[in-house]
């Protein structure tokens, strides 16, 4: 089954650009483009994409606003030339599945849809301080307990996010089947009331950095 994906980018020429990327690989089928913020919004929710690939700075709605409406619609990918803080914060707090630069090169753009599509997130454990730092703002305060909420085993595979790893390489290490290992990522992130595996890897690593 290929991985469906919107595209959403205020300008025609990088639209038609990774279009041309995308539509040379058989796994993934580009299902629409969108010219600003809010088409993107209404296509995606009437398209239902895998994955959106999303750029920031667009006319009527901008992407970070549009990726926090996609929240439940789809796993957005923001890419974008901008490597602002404010930016790369603002799109992990709306819930984007991870974060790339325009000049990335078309194999890693590829896999980055690849990755997303698999519901794993883009954030190593290299993410740098300054980023964990800036996202303790918004860990509701509330966070620990909802914590303790957790299972054993929820906490085993919201340790394992904060590591980096894939669900595959979850379900190895934990010994159980990858279609679990999803089961128990979508019950956490409920739990915790966060919108994407990003925020639980961040997340993950402060409450590691904090014993």
């Amino acid at each position: 089954m290929s991985i469906r994906v919107l595209v959403a980018d205020d300008h025609a020429a990088v639209r038609a650009g990774i279009v041309l990327i995308l539509g040379g690989h058989d796994d993934i089928e580009v299902v629409g483009e969108a010219a600003d913020g809010e088409e993107a919004v209404a296509m995606a929710t009437r398209e239902r994409p895998d994955v959106v690939l999303m750029d920031i700075r667009m006319p009527k709605l901008d992407g970070i606003s549009a990726t926090r409406e996609l929240s439940g619609i789809a796993d957005v990918l923001i890419l974008t030339t901008f490597d602002i803080d404010e930016y790369v914060f603002g799109a992990l707090r709306a819930g984007a599945a991870g974060f790339l630069l325009k000049n990335t090169d078309a194999d890693a753009l590829v896999d980055a849809v690849r990755v997303v599509a698999r519901g794993d997130g883009l954030i190593a454990p290299s993410v740098t301080r300054r980023l964990i730092s800036a996202f303790g703002s918004a860990v509701p305060t509330s966070m620990p307990r909802q914590v303790e909420n957790l299972t054993p085993r929820e906490r085993e595979v919201l340790e394992c996010i904060g590591r980096g790893l894939s669900n595959a390489e979850i379900a190895r290490e934990l010994d159980m089947a990858e279609a679990t290992t999803k089961t128990h990522v979508s019950r956490l992130l409920n739990k915790l009331g966060l919108r994407s595996r990003v925020q639980a890897a961040i997340l993950a690593q402060e409450l590691s950095a904090g014993t």
